[in-house]
């Protein structure tokens, strides 16, 4: 079991950053591929990215070039930059953590593990 714990989010006007954290109980952190999902008011949750147990780093095409995540096994924590924010990135953002390695790694079904989320607003 790990329980995931996300941080960072906050209101920003547009073009502004923030940094999210998620930080995971538990010694076995560096033996998941830590996710990051979205969901927009009555929309369902999106991909928007994660990093494999060898910082392979995937991104979902409207976040691509913006967003960088990133993890520190040694604070159990994973990261994700936002920069460039648009309006369209308000959602609530929610951490997963991924050790079955098992289905696609842009659904929801492929991640055992969910923090409770953190609500980004972006303002235009």
């Amino acid at each position: 079991q790990v329980q995931l714990v996300e941080s960072g989010g906050g209101l920003v006007q547009a073009g502004g950053s923030l940094r999210l954290s998620c930080a995971a109980s538990g010694r076995t952190f560096s033996s998941y591929a830590m996710g990051w999902f979205r969901q927009a008011p009555g929309k369902e949750r999106e991909f928007v990215s994660r990093i494999s147990r060898r910082n392979n780093e995937y991104y979902a095409d409207s976040v691509k070039g913006r967003f960088t995540i990133s993890r520190d096994n040694a604070k159990n924590t994973v990261y994700l930059q936002m920069n460039s924010l648009k309006p369209e990135d308000t959602a609530v953002y929610y951490c997963a953590a991924d050790s079955q390695f098992s289905g696609s790694i842009y659904y929801t079904t492929a991640y055992e593990y969910w923090g409770q989320g953190t609500q980004v607003t972006v303002s235009s």
